[in-house]
């Protein structure tokens, strides 16, 4: 009997020094837990453990989000992501526009079969091969050693045009001239022709490339 007792007195100094700051569960919130357990059942140890860990993984996912965007806003505002910003290739179109654009006559000739085609100009008087009627909005074509038959017509061009074999209908054979024609208009000349005298012709020169 004395050592019953002394077992007994032994198990509640226990009882009182590891469990005497936990609460225990009761009785209706420890679903199949043993009566007189101290601490928390096991589900309630998983279901703490779980609250635990959700707030943890969602802190690091806002910190994650939150350093993203302070490296993304840091990149943006770089002196290189500036420059790149502007869009590529628009001081190089517009070099190019320039480099290529060409020259024009000033001002316009034209001529018969022996004066020499390129850029004309006030000394030199070549015979412009790039002509282009502001009128009909047609390329003027150029037939060497022709002159235009006086039966060629408006209706003729605008029908014809710019089939050089058909407008060849219209064309006799004449060494040393030349015949122009767009749809709307047509001349013959021997002789380099500024067309500031020809007021009749609305052709224009379509710029010379280098």
């Amino acid at each position: 009997m004395e050592d019953d007792d002394d077992l007994d007195q032994l198990l509640d100094e226990v009882e009182k020094k590891f469990c005497s700051n936990v609460s225990v569960e009761p009785p209706s919130r420890m679903s199949g837990s043993q009566p007189g357990m101290c601490g928390k059942s096991t589900e309630g140890r998983k279901h703490s453990a779980t609250k635990t860990d959700q707030p943890i993984s969602s802190i690091n996912e806002d910190l994650d989000t939150l350093l993203d965007e302070l490296l993304e806003e840091d990149y943006s505002d770089s002196p290189q992501q500036k420059t790149k910003q502007v869009p590529p290739g628009t001081k190089v179109k517009k070099n190019l526009s320039f480099q290529s654009g060409g020259r024009k006559c000033c001002p316009v000739f034209t001529g018969g079969s022996a004066v020499m085609n390129g850029v004309g100009t006030a000394t030199s008087k070549r015979s412009c091969d790039q002509l282009r009627c502001t009128s009909c909005d047609f390329r003027v074509l150029m037939f060497d050693d022709c002159e235009w038959d006086l039966s060629c017509d408006y209706l003729f061009l605008r029908n014809n045009m710019p089939d050089r074999q058909k407008l060849r209908a219209k064309l006799k054979k004449r060494r040393g001239f030349r015949a122009y024609a767009c749809q709307c208009s047509w001349f013959s000349t021997s002789e380099p022709t500024d067309l500031r005298d020809r007021p009749r012709l609305t052709w224009v020169c379509g710029k010379h490339q280098n």
